[in-house]
């Protein structure tokens, strides 16, 4: 099993047990690519939450830039509904699944066919 391959398997249990998602996996694959080398960084791969700068980056670099989303509250609150299904004590949010709840959370799912 590759390295990428390993990181899908956990970013899928995160999703069944900490967000009670049943992930599909096909996205979660593309969702996973998308991110690039970032998942294989410590520190790149997961979301700082607590950090706004952080938060920003999820937005503009994802949200807007990624997903083509309108900057606006609903974006914001999308993040902090994720975060919190994601579940705010957990220090390990990886950034691909994140960016998966996000994506089914606009129904953004065609962009990654």
């Amino acid at each position: 099993m590759s390295t990428r391959e390993e990181l899908i398997k956990k970013y899928s249990e995160d999703l069944k047990d900490k967000c009670n998602v049943t992930p599909d996996m096909d996205l979660l694959t593309k969702v996973t690519i998308g991110c690039g080398p970032s998942i294989y960084n410590a520190d790149a791969s997961t979301v700082a939450s607590t950090q706004q700068s952080e938060l920003e980056t999820v937005k503009n670099n994802f949200l807007i830039k990624k997903l083509g989303l309108k900057d606006g509250p609903e974006l914001d609150k999308a993040i902090e509904t994720v975060i919190e299904k994601y579940g705010k004590s957990n220090k390990h949010k990886y950034r691909a699944v994140v960016y998966y709840l996000l994506t089914v959370h606009f129904k953004k799912e065609s962009l990654y066919k």
